[in-house]
């Protein structure tokens, strides 16, 4: 069977970013591909101007995700000064914004959504042109080189990732890998996952899991249960410019029944 990395998301508050329109920002109910490449990329020390670094990275892995709780969602009210645009000036740091004469900033009203209490497992998957064994992707998750959070500086983990590779045959079984907490059970609610009736009482989770993956659309466990397919825009291409391209993603929900 083949082996899979296996790690788990959990964080007060996470941003998953989706396409923005204007002073809108909007969040996924769970971590799209490139926010988990991006995770993975900073565990590394990939920096985002490494264009190799980054090709390698988006070239060598599959994803998937399981969504246990997609959150509550909280929208956050912001305003922001900002210089007037001008032709031939680059602002390159947050600094150089607001060094300009205060009469030449503007304000600019904007929202930004995130997920609160949400949690996630992920997988990962290597291709013909990896780079990077799964022993060393869970060495680096485990020993990160540049601080990780969940979409934004703002949402720093709250838990352990606590990545382990197993062998699945399928997407679902590695998925659906139960996590043993490195924590002291007697001092965190962290340790009770894995009992479903404390579970729903302290994150709230839903009855029903989501399941998101790439590839074939019976990779999730074989077999032809009617899902879900689109195209989503969360390939990227170029880190330094901000571009993305399409993928085909499959999803499937299911009812939780007993402990999984």
């Amino acid at each position: 069977m083949p082996h899979h990395l296996v790690f788990r998301l959990y964080a007060p508050m996470a941003s998953w970013g989706e396409a923005a329109v204007g002073e809108t920002r909007p969040t996924a109910t769970y971590p799209s591909r490139s926010a988990i490449l991006g995770l993975i990329g900073a565990a590394l020390g990939i920096k985002r101007d490494d264009d190799d670094g980054q090709r390698r990275l988006r070239e060598g892995l599959q994803v998937a995700v399981k969504q246990r709780s997609p959150g509550l969602l909280m929208r956050d009210y912001h305003t922001v000064q900002m210089p007037s645009s001008q032709s031939k000036v680059t602002h390159r740091t947050r600094r150089e914004e607001l060094a300009v004469p205060k009469e030449a900033l503007n304000t600019i009203l904007s929202s930004r959504d995130y997920r609160c209490d949400g949690l996630w497992s992920v997988a990962v998957r290597l291709t013909a042109h990896a780079s990077w064994s799964l022993g060393e992707l869970k060495a680096a998750l485990e020993k990160p080189r540049f601080p990780l959070y969940l979409g934004r500086k703002a949402c720093p983990l709250a838990a352990p990732l606590l990545p382990t590779v197993v062998e699945a045959s399928h997407w679902r079984q590695a998925l659906d890998h139960r996590f043993e907490s490195a924590l002291d059970p007697e001092r965190t609610w962290l340790a009770m996952i894995g009992n479903e009736k404390k579970d729903q009482q302290l994150l709230r989770l839903p009855e029903q899991v989501l399941y998101a993956w790439e590839g074939d659309a019976d990779a999730l466990d074989g077999s032809d249960t009617a899902n879900e397919s689109s195209e989503v825009w969360d390939e990227p291409l170029h880190r330094r410019r901000w571009q993305f391209g399409p993928r085909l993603e499959h999803r499937r929900t299911e009812k939780v029944e007993g402990e999984r």
